[in-house]
């Protein structure tokens, strides 16, 4: 017998706590606080919770890729040849090992995983590829679209329906 566990409940505190997080990492507890109206031991308590349940997975400095010379930014469909779970895992695991991948998808349709690849410029995206995307041994076939510019890369994100009708 599976025993299902309340899914917990978040308030227009919890929202907003994370809102302004989402806008500033390092927002000191006081002045997050103050922010979103409890004391400070409260929002530590409530913060701690969120980070507890995961639903705050950490915190990091958000780099711009020009500056750090990573100017090339390249989505790779790629296709596998055996769709198995075990497979799935073991081009899961071999593709977090490359640096260059900053995100991967496992996708519906034509392909089976989407990969975002940051690299500094075309000869480096190649030896990726070549070197070690491509030697991946499942993985039959990868298309590349290149990013030409970007627009909007990060959230925040929209929480709005987590929050509960509760008062």
């Amino acid at each position: 017998m599976m025993v299902v566990m309340p899914e917990r409940v978040f308030d227009k505190t919890d929202h907003a706590i994370l809102q302004h997080l989402q806008k500033d990492g390092r927002m000191a507890n006081v002045d997050l606080a103050e922010a979103v109206s409890l004391s400070p031991s409260s929002c530590l308590r409530r913060t701690k919770a969120l980070e507890a349940d995961g639903i705050i997975a950490g915190y990091r400095a958000e780099i711009d890729r020009e500056r750090a010379d990573l100017g090339l930014t390249v989505f790779v469909a790629l296709k596998v040849d055996q769709h198995s779970r075990e497979t799935s895992r073991h081009i899961e695991s071999a593709l977090a090992k490359i640096p260059e991948v900053v995100a991967c998808f496992v996708i519906s349709g034509e392909a089976d995983f989407l990969v975002e690849v940051v690299v500094p410029n075309l000869a480096a995206y190649e030896q990726v590829l070549l070197d070690q995307i491509l030697a991946i041994g499942p993985i039959n076939d990868a298309r590349s679209t290149f990013a030409i510019r970007t627009v909007l890369s990060r959230g925040p994100l929209p929480l709005g329906h987590l929050v509960s009708a509760r008062p």
